[in-house]
């Protein structure tokens, strides 16, 4: 039998098979095993948004819940499913590894899935039928009823936040970055990556909501949850072939401990020159004790003068200096002693952070896509031309997808080589502006959606629901340059060991979002009323005034541009402040502060 090439019965030193041993690069990892990741991406993304886009709809028609109390249980629920994503990523990177992560919050998922399933078939888990279920007479969900939903929903977010926050990480973990062919293939799994979650919201706006509306509602939710399960067995069948990476601790904890350690110092004064900080010294500095994760591939970065308060978790205190002359550092506390490297990458996503806060808003405004936008293509004339064919309210959001399927081609094919040889950036545009294009786009979605609605409450006839599609457009191509953008800004931005962090950072603003608009619908729905002429968010949206609502999230969205421009222009990119002319100049503000 002829043997393997040398290159191709290659050990990985950095990745293991699920025996434990050296991973071999021609029997484990590649496409065979990123593909059965890709499969259960698909099914998460068909599941999750197949319940979210058209919920609102089963809430008030169902459940005979209001707009305003329908439209905040599915921006929590969204909301909750994104944020959690922050708890199953130290999971992963802290205790179970991004495997077994994956399979137990699939199962979770699934187990959420099933329970709305079981409460969406059975009599005595809804409330009784009603006609005209946007008035006030009918019977409302008990606490009992809803007690029931709110587990399933919330089952369900705990198992998408699990699951979405290692399925891509441990898709890359399938090639060889130091390999060139295995790092080529790896960009093209991101790219089959988004294409995956793009067929997964397609067929869930499409097909699972025309099932849902036409067919059964709990055959709807009942393929979403053969789809997760399904999705899980096959994961798991490709156990034997994955590569398995070592655990390497949440970056979380660094950040804590930095922060914990300045407190405790906080009574010691910062030494005239930064040198005599405690800091790496170019080579490995292994695993501290205590959780706190150091990386090979971490590099000693320079001092800056921003918070400096901080630097008081790299002083080095009398105890400590035996230790520290003799390199002995690993049975030091790192909640007592950290690295000036340490600290300086708690830094740099402190510097993050206003770019984090002004990105929230645009998640806010893309909630309302899946909530009041749908109510309002209930009510709206939902047939082609003079066909008897009815459009489901929450397959609207086909545009939404539509419109991301197609600005991501456009800018890749025509824009960035237009913009790169305008601006000499290989990129095109920069992270920030691509962010800053989408935040233009939101406002111009709640625009022309206040002009739809006060057409709508106007016009003699029944107004055709494709008046709604340019807030569908305009909310998706926002997202495809936000999203990319935000992607693009926290990865390269964010310290390379603190990866994980960053794409929490990410979903945290989707989440924030969410319950931003949640808040916003309360205090609105507070001080307006709930019905009666001055009430913005009706249960009859007939007799509301939701266009208000929209102009008071393009000015909040206009006001919060604004914000981020100025942001975007005090913020400066990391390679510009590690390039050789910036830390001269840092040195010399160094000398400066110290003299």
């Amino acid at each position: 039998m002829a043997t393997l090439p040398e290159k191709e019965r290659e050990n990985l030193s950095d990745a293991w098979d699920f025996k434990g041993l050296p991973a071999v690069r021609s029997a484990t990892g590649g496409w065979n095993s990123a593909a059965m990741i890709l499969v259960v991406e698909l099914c998460e993304r068909l599941t999750t948004l197949g319940i979210a886009v058209n919920l609102v709809t089963y809430l008030t028609g169902t459940m005979h819940l209001g707009n305003a109390a329908a439209a905040n249980i599915v921006t929590n629920f969204l909301g909750t499913s994104f944020m959690l994503c922050l708890l199953g990523g130290f999971i992963a990177d802290t205790y179970l590894g991004r495997y077994l992560t994956i399979a137990i919050f699939a199962t979770v998922q699934a187990a959420g899935v099933t329970v709305l399933t079981i409460s969406t078939a059975a009599p005595g888990l809804r409330p009784p039928e009603c006609s005209a279920p946007a008035t006030t007479n009918c019977v409302k969900a008990t606490a009992a009823q809803l007690g029931v939903l709110n587990l399933a929903l919330y089952l369900t977010a705990l198992g998408t936040g699990g699951l979405k926050s290692s399925v891509s990480g441990f898709g890359s973990d399938q090639f060889d970055e130091s390999n060139e062919v295995e790092r080529k293939l790896m960009i093209r799994f991101f790219s089959w990556f988004f294409f995956f979650i793009s067929l997964g919201s397609l067929l869930a706006v499409t097909v699972l909501i025309y099932i849902q509306d036409d067919v059964g509602r709990q055959w709807g939710y009942g393929i979403c949850a053969v789809a997760i399960l399904a999705g899980l067995v096959i994961f798991l069948s490709g156990t034997t072939r994955y590569r398995f990476k070592k655990l390497v601790g949440s970056p979380l904890t660094q950040f804590a401990a930095v922060l914990v350690a300045s407190v405790r110092k906080r009574g010691l004064s910062l030494p005239s020159d930064p040198s005599f900080l405690h800091d790496i010294d170019g080579v490995d500095a292994g695993d501290d004790a205590g959780g706190v994760r150091k990386s090979k591939a971490k590099q000693r970065l320079p001092h800056t003068l921003q918070f400096r308060f901080l630097d008081r978790a790299a002083i080095i205190e009398d105890d400590q200096a035996a230790a520290t002359a003799s390199s002995v550092t690993e049975k030091l506390s790192p909640w007592r002693l950290l690295t000036l490297t340490d600290v300086e990458e708690v830094k740099q996503v402190i510097r993050m952070l206003p770019i984090w806060a002004t990105t929230i808003m645009f998640w806010t405004v893309y909630a309302q896509m899946s909530t009041f936008s749908v109510s309002q293509a209930v009510i709206m004339n939902r047939h082609f031309g003079s066909s008897s064919f009815q459009i489901p309210a929450g397959s609207l959001t086909v545009f939404f997808v539509a419109s991301i399927l197609l600005t991501v081609p456009v800018y890749d094919r025509l824009i960035i080589p237009l913009t790169s040889r305008l601006t000499g950036n290989p990129q095109g545009l920069t992270s920030l502006r691509r962010i800053g294009i989408g935040l233009l786009f939101s406002i111009l979605s709640m625009t022309f959606a206040a002009i739809t609605e006060r057409k709508r409450l106007h016009a003699v006839r029944q107004l055709s629901v494709f008046w709604l599609v340019p807030q569908f457009l305009f909310v998706g191509s926002g997202e495809a340059f936000t999203y990319i953008g935000q992607l693009d800004f926290f990865l390269r931005e964010c310290p390379k060991g603190m990866k994980t962090m960053s794409t929490g950072l990410f979903l945290s603003t989707l989440a924030l979002g969410c319950f931003l608009s949640s808040s916003l619908v309360s205090i609105v729905h507070r001080i307006t009323g709930e019905s009666g002429s001055g009430a913005w968010l009706a249960d009859d949206l007939n007799k509301g005034k939701l266009y208000n609502f929209y102009w008071l999230l393009a000015v909040l969205s206009g006001i919060n541009l604004l914000v981020f421009l100025g942001c975007a222009k005090w913020y400066a990119y990391k390679e510009v402040r590690t390039s050789p002319e910036k830390m001269v100049e840092m040195a010399e503000d160094d000398a400066i502060y110290h003299a």
